[in-house]
């Protein structure tokens, strides 16, 4: 019986984090910003970087937190209903939600918000870890896509190097090989010196 009420708390974590995380949050603001179809410019990705293509910081900001906050939530009602697998597994699939979204034939964001907003929800350390990673690589090369790469990956190792939820380590080295896979043009672009770098100072209408 408490294998099938387990179970039963790990189906309703992952639907809920899965519906909550395909949200897609960046399209969805870019409307109402009358900034039409965010897929339509830049790279058609519909996450923070491409949202600033738009040149409207706010959006792209806003983009950025609620990409974030919905993993996040997640993980917080999880927590609140069931216990901390379930509120692993709810993260997970809020992260999952966002790269592959039903209503967008799967075509979602590249899911370094998300997986941000989850490592936020399960371990806030890490999160501070990898803001301060993810800043400092920014700064020092201005290639966002290397800073998140690298970030992830750190965050990975780390996680297998203290003493973490051996789950979490595992479930936080799956998102870190998804994130690199959905970065493979990212990383041809970097290999080739033609990745688009980002500015600190540059100015929008």
């Amino acid at each position: 019986m408490e294998l099938i009420i387990n179970s039963k708390h790990l189906m309703i974590s992952a639907m809920f984090g899965y519906f909550l995380g395909s949200i897609p949050f960046g399209l969805l603001l870019t409307y109402i910003g009358g900034f039409g179809d965010v897929r339509s410019i830049g790279s058609g990705n519909i996450g923070t970087t491409n949202v600033l293509r738009t040149g409207n910081k706010k959006l792209a900001a806003m983009t950025l937190f609620f990409d974030a906050i919905k993993a996040t939530v997640s993980i917080f009602i999880a927590t609140a209903f069931f216990d901390k697998t379930a509120a692993i597994l709810a993260g997970f699939c809020a992260f999952i939600g966002h790269i592959f979204p039903l209503w967008l034939h799967c075509k979602g964001g590249k899911g370094v918000a998300t997986y941000v907003g989850t490592i936020l929800g399960l371990n806030a350390y890490m999160a501070i870890i990898f803001s301060i990673i993810w800043l400092s690589c920014a700064i020092l090369t201005r290639y966002s896509s290397f800073a998140s790469l690298f970030s992830t990956l750190m965050v990975m190792i780390i996680s297998w190097t203290i003493k973490s939820d051996p789950i979490l380590a595992m479930t936080l080295t799956c998102m870190t090989i998804i994130v690199w896979i959905k970065h493979k043009g990212n990383i041809q672009r970097l290999i080739n010196k033609k990745e688009e770098k980002i500015s600190f100072v540059k100015k929008y209408d």
